[in-house]
């Protein structure tokens, strides 16, 4: 049997950091690869009560078929939770918020059109793109975030702008106050929507992130949240925002997709959430990401004396960036890397072209501090043998 592929499928591509995690699994590795949330912060007392709750009383409604929409009551509660007027309306839960990413591209996307994107991005959102053909062009971004100026330019027939102004993957920078009102500002001048995708936003340290660019501009932004950063991934439950003008199309591509998002998950996580459990749970969340990034910050300062590294000081999130030595390369330096057992994620997967060859990712969440000073001492290691 010969099975014809659609061109589409061609452009489809394997995660490279699904990839890296496999190696990961070796016993030994310490891995600052994966952009996994610490699993000591999944509230699994909190689950298993509601969990019981929800099967003693709603357990039929619970294990049925449900509206492509999501249930009322969560979206009820994901409107009130944010910083401008919403509607429940307004709101589709999604199976996670990677799905919002490929409704968005399946509604908005052409053969050929322009989308435009930061430099770098989130490799999720360029593997949800690409099999709808775009053109993906990459905005020249610096530590504010994007260049306001660049994307004047090259905004020209552009579908949207994807963007991630907290804690952004793979850098974890965000994007000032100046810039947003910048950006939001010069989007709505151009006609330019754009799509803002914020599943970090809660995880800050000191202080919370600005105002999102849809609360600035809610008719020209598409919002995507997540539950899995400040719940539990596994649940797959995260959420799209949007005008009411554009939302009967998204919700058909969801029928299309999976009719609903699991509604036993949904009432699990309506069950917990009911009595102010995220207020208290978050910041244990927060103070533990804390320490482990300043944890790495100090092993990084620490361990790379002499060796011409650069790399960001987060303000929240999971990630921080580093830019190698000049002439070297982080995807030839991994496999030196997970030989002296550390593993991370080289750079140049998040860029929609021109890759930065000597940036790579580090998560600081899953290993303890004791495994960041003893894997960033073995990746100095791997680095001064490289150089």
């Amino acid at each position: 049997m010969t099975w014809t592929l659609a061109q589409r499928a061609h452009k489809m591509n394997p995660s490279v950091i699904r990839e890296i995690l496999k190696v990961t699994e070796k016993p030994g590795i310490i891995s600052f690869a994966g952009g996994l949330p610490s699993p000591k912060t999944f509230p699994v007392e909190a689950f298993a009560a509601a969990c019981e709750a929800v099967l003693r009383t709603d357990g039929r409604a619970a294990l049925q078929y449900a509206s492509s929409e999501g249930l009322p009551a969560l979206r009820e509660w994901i409107a009130g939770q944010l910083p401008w007027e919403v509607s429940p309306d307004q709101v589709l839960i999604t199976t996670g918020s990677q799905q919002g990413l490929d409704l968005v591209a399946k509604v908005l996307i052409d053969e050929g059109s322009p989308v435009l994107v930061e430099t770098p991005t989130y490799l999720g959102a360029l593997q949800a793109f690409t099999p709808m053909e775009p053109r993906i062009v990459g905005v020249q971004s610096d530590a504010e975030g994007v260049d306001v100026e660049d994307l004047q330019r090259q905004s020209g027939g552009a579908r949207f702008l994807y963007v991630l102004p907290n804690f952004q993957n793979p850098t974890g920078r965000s994007m000032s106050e100046a810039r947003r009102q910048a950006l939001v500002e010069a989007a709505r001048a151009i006609g330019l929507p754009i799509v803002e995708d914020n599943p970090y936003g809660d995880l800050w340290f000191d202080q919370p992130p600005p105002l999102p660019l849809t609360a600035r501009n809610p008719e020209g932004c598409i919002y995507l949240g997540s539950f899995s950063k400040v719940l539990a991934p596994g649940l797959r439950l995260g959420y799209v925002v949007a005008p009411k003008a554009i939302m009967p199309k998204l919700l058909q591509a969801k029928q299309a997709a999976d009719l609903h998002s699991p509604s036993f998950n949904q009432r699990m996580v309506a069950e917990v959430l009911k009595d102010g459990f995220l207020e208290r749970h978050v910041p244990t969340i927060r103070a533990l990401y804390k320490r482990q990034c300043e944890a790495m910050l100090q092993a990084l300062a620490t361990e790379m004396t002499g060796l011409d590294l650069q790399w960001n000081a987060p303000d929240g999130g999971m990630f921080l960036w580093v830019r190698l030595p000049q002439g070297m390369s982080a995807i030839d330096l991994l496999p030196r890397a997970v030989d002296k057992g550390v593993a991370f994620v080289p750079g140049a997967a998040f860029f929609a072209s021109d890759p930065d060859p000597r940036s790579l990712r580090l998560s600081f969440v899953t290993a303890s501090e004791e495994q960041i000073r003893i894997g960033i001492r073995a990746l100095a290691e791997a680095i001064r043998e490289n150089l």
